[in-house]
């Protein structure tokens, strides 16, 4: 079996025979009952792959969902232009290295409808793009942004350089409220959803589908299609390990799974570590070995945890919610990155109990705090 591990296209994963976990059904349903979505998840979750999976549905790319659950459910296939704008694949450690991106990013879409640039404004720009997009092809746009917020986690702590990004961020992302009617569908991710920085202000129509249990496993890998998809290379590891197929399972849970996105979510694996530790057969820490982002070590920095066996009662719903610039609570950075997960909620008090999802990240939790306070 060929494992996808950091292949984020999905044109690729499809000609080139890696496993697809199909979540194509949930894309359908996305596509036909809204308009304009959020969606928060932590890094390495899968969120540029469903990105990119939107991207080849829209552009009606049927030949590549063969098989798959939107082939039956899909009858028109109509091809619709998308603008993608990926924000990640750099770090942002000054507003050049976002002039840049934009640049390239608007340019290119510029050069492919024949647009003569005379303005300097991102907003101007784009929506000068869009207007020629509807008029060329007499179809609305679809617009899909991805790792928003790459550019303001990566400026945390740099106050004056992150309120500049924001609001050229901002610029941008409003005009798909000026522009709604030439726009078929909008789909937003990021790790965060930034609270105060108030970036979605002119998006007052966004659906956060973050927290809603219909789309719990839009990305990541549940307990169903662990068995559906891997349970043969389920069997290899467990031989290359020297234990009993179900003892393999127990242990994947054990190491990998236990995320929760809402109340009501079933048991979410990460599918990086999932699909190392199947490729590899060899139980590690996956996840937390490719790094830990800088605004999540502030975070830990703020915190004072007892940090063996971490669990939080009593945290608000509202917390959950949203990231402000100003908040010293760690508390929703270190949920929405995917360092504490869901346990129960209480529906009298409206208040989450929250914990480690597994025990890849709270071996891989302990150890960043106590490198983090040997440097203090």
């Amino acid at each position: 079996m060929l494992y996808p591990i950091g292949i984020q296209n999905f044109e690729s994963i499809r000609q080139g025979g890696y496993v697809y976990v199909d979540k194509t059904h949930l894309i359908h349903q996305l596509a036909t009952t809204g308009k304009y979505y959020f969606l928060s998840r932590p890094r390495r979750f899968g969120k540029s792959l469903l990105v990119s999976t939107m991207e080849d549905y829209f552009q009606g790319k049927k030949d590549l969902f063969k098989g798959l659950a939107i082939e039956k459910l899909e009858k028109d296939w109509t091809e619709y232009q998308v603008l993608h704008l990926d924000l990640s694949g750099v770090t942002y450690t000054d507003e050049n290295v976002l002039n840049e991106k934009m640049e390239n990013t608007l340019s290119q879409w510029e050069q492919t409808y024949g647009i003569a640039n005379t303005f300097t404004v991102d907003g101007i720009r784009f929506e000068n793009i869009i207007k020629t997009a509807y008029s060329q092809t007499g179809k609305p746009v679809v617009i899909l942004i991805d790792e928003y917020d790459k550019p303001l986690l990566d400026t945390a702590g740099n106050e004056p350089l992150r309120e500049a990004i924001r609001s050229r961020l901002q610029g941008s992302y409003s005009v798909m409220k000026s522009q709604d009617g030439k726009i078929r569908f909008g789909f937003l991710t990021g790790i965060t959803k930034l609270g105060k920085l108030s970036i979605f202000s002119g998006l007052n129509n966004l659906n956060d589908i973050s927290m809603d249990y219909r789309y719990a496993d839009i990305c990541g890998i549940s307990e169903k299609d662990l068995h559906a998809y891997f349970d043969e290379s389920v069997q290899e590891m467990a031989e290359a390990n020297k234990m009993s197929k179900e003892e393999c399972y127990a242990r994947l849970k054990e190491y990998y799974d236990g995320y929760h996105f809402c109340e009501d979510s079933e048991d979410i694996y990460n599918p990086f570590s999932l699909l190392s530790a199947l490729n590899g057969k060899r139980f590690r820490d996956y996840w937390y070995e490719t790094g830990t982002p800088t605004f999540v070590v502030k975070a830990l920095q703020r915190g004072q945890f007892n940090l063996e066996g971490l669990t939080l009662e009593g945290v608000p719903a509202f917390v959950l919610g949203g990231v402000n610039a100003d908040d010293s609570d760690p508390v929703p950075v270190l949920y929405q990155s995917g360092y504490l997960t869901i346990q129960s909620y209480d529906n009298q008090t409206q208040e989450y109990t929250l914990k480690y999802p597994n025990q890849e990240v709270e071996r891989g939790f302990m150890q960043g705090l106590a490198k983090q306070n040997k440097r203090r």
